[in-house]
């Protein structure tokens, strides 16, 4: 019974970790993310950090899907400042990630 009430937890924060997604504003879909050495003609806004749960109790998310959704999350803020890119300004550490805004001449 044990074994089985285990199995069943498990399932369920694959669940939850599955169905965790964050909604994108409009607009957001136009903000470009460039690499850092790939912005020319812009200025910067300033920045975010941004953060989403990168566990579901002990089970870890897929790190692309974490990746995707603070990139969401940075998009939605880039919207928010006027912004139309975003670099990354740090790696993924522990759900979080900083963001540089920039609105750029295109």
């Amino acid at each position: 019974m044990m074994r089985k009430n285990g199995f069943v937890a498990m399932g369920l924060a694959g669940l939850l970790a599955a169905c965790t997604y964050v909604q994108s504003q409009p607009g957001a879909e136009k903000v470009v993310l460039f690499q850092p050495g790939q912005i020319t003609r812009c200025t910067q806004l300033g920045s975010v950090k941004v953060s989403v749960l990168d566990r579901v109790g002990f089970v870890a998310r897929s790190s692309g899907k974490v990746e995707s959704e603070l990139q969401a999350l940075a998009r939605n803020s880039a919207v928010d400042m006027g912004g139309d890119t975003i670099t990354a300004a740090g790696p993924v550490s522990e759900g979080k990630q900083t963001f540089n805004i920039y609105r750029c001449l295109r």
